[in-house]
């Protein structure tokens, strides 16, 4: 499958809270917040994780962040790609398919 035609969505165990701009995320394990596992997102960031809901491909995503901070498409695809797969690799989202297309 093109990388960039994936479609993904947030794990159910997570805590997330937007503060000052920045969104933090904070994995749940045994009803219990994992501390040592805190993650922090800029504003691009915070963009691309309100984006992840399993209906904006991993281009469509690219696209707004192209239109929103005026960057040139490759480039914002090739750096939402790359964020996209590190959330996936911390297990903070999973692939699942488009039942759209």
């Amino acid at each position: 499958m093109n990388t960039s035609k994936r479609y993904f969505v947030k794990e159910k165990d997570l805590v997330t809270r937007c503060v000052a701009g920045e969104t933090i995320v904070v994995p749940i394990k045994n009803n219990v917040g994992d501390l040592d596992s805190i993650y922090t997102l800029n504003e691009v960031g915070t963009l691309i994780w309100e984006l992840i809901d399993g209906k904006n491909s991993v281009n469509r995503i690219a696209e707004v962040i192209s239109n929103t901070y005026e960057v040139k498409l490759e480039e914002a695809e090739r750096d939402a790609l790359q964020f996209i797969n590190s959330l996936e690799k911390a297990g903070m989202i999973r692939t699942v398919e488009n039942k759209m297309e």
